[in-house]
């Protein structure tokens, strides 16, 4: 499933064919993706104008600006495990994000369809039909069944060593469960919870609680932006089905320490050990034992 770095690579290579761009049209050729889409989707999204995109954990905000004597509502959208978008310019013509030709649309997994003002199409497409989209009010969007339990983002500067401190004091849970949960830290996923340990020199076997002291937090919540950092820079992940918006690959996983290399040498300097597998909550989880204690 894409995390947070994905996530943010394909919010910014949507961000300039909807930004300050009004929907003319809207296809859904389906009532639902993995739950059912509001009602009167399709009539609520036409002829309104995006004011900007945003992110918040995996999702992606579109914030549209309010339709006459209405109020601004936000359109959240979550790629769940294969979802993505095309972008195919004007009448075929290059544009950011265009990888086919001619203007596409029917193919058997393209669910959505937004034709915009400019004559830009955006196909969402998602042959797993794990992702979803749901429409709330602006004003409402913090309280959302979404977006309401969510911690910290992890790039922003409400999180740092002290609210991983908070979250993980007594907690006997394995600090990398810790980080999976959503509550504490929001948009981790298994890959870069597996790489920020192994950059923090933390074992993924400890608990929480024996994490939580102030040297430890500091190594971890400094890896985690780092390595966050470094997947949006390069621009994501590419597993499986991901691809940015004009289907250009992700090339961060080249640069992974240890995710899926098991077996593999350790490349921290100085560190004579193997990368090892062990399973986590049914999750494959990918360390140094010598390194990371």
């Amino acid at each position: 499933m894409p995390e947070l770095p994905e996530v943010e690579t394909v919010r910014r290579g949507l961000a300039p064919a909807l930004e300050g761009r009004v929907i003319a049209h809207v296809t859904q050729r389906r009532p639902d993706l993995r739950f059912p889409l509001p009602e009167r989707f399709a009539e609520r999204l036409t002829g309104r104008r995006v004011a900007h995109l945003g992110r918040r954990a995996k999702y992606i905000l579109v914030h549209l600006e309010p339709a006459p004597g209405g109020e601004e509502e936000v359109l959240i959208m979550h790629l769940g495990m294969s979802g993505r978008f095309t972008i195919h310019g004007p009448n075929g013509k290059s544009a950011p994000g265009l990888f086919h030709l001619g203007m596409p649309g029917s193919e058997t997994h393209d669910h959505i369809v937004f034709d915009m003002e400019d004559g830009t199409r955006i196909v969402y497409a998602d042959h797993r039909r794990f992702g979803f989209m749901d429409l709330v009010s602006g004003a409402g969007l913090a309280a959302s069944k979404h977006i309401a339990a969510l911690g910290p983002e992890p790039l922003g500067n409400e999180f740092s060593a002290a609210t991983l401190a908070e979250r993980f004091r007594g907690r006997r849970t394995p600090v990398k469960a810790a980080l999976l949960d959503q509550r504490n830290v929001a948009g981790l996923g298994n890959i870069y919870v597996c790489e920020a340990l192994w950059r923090a020199g933390l074992s993924p076997k400890r608990s929480a609680a024996s994490v939580a002291g102030p040297v430890r937090t500091e190594r971890l919540a400094a890896a985690i932006r780092a390595v966050l950092t470094d997947a949006i820079a390069a621009g994501g992940s590419t597993l499986r089905d991901y691809a940015h918006t004009d289907g250009e690959l992700g090339y961060f996983q080249h640069s992974f320490a240890v995710y899926d290399r098991e077996g593999q040498a350790c490349s921290k300097p100085d560190c004579t050990g193997t990368v090892r597998r062990i399973v986590q909550s049914a999750r494959s989880t990918f360390y140094c034992p010598a390194c990371q204690r």
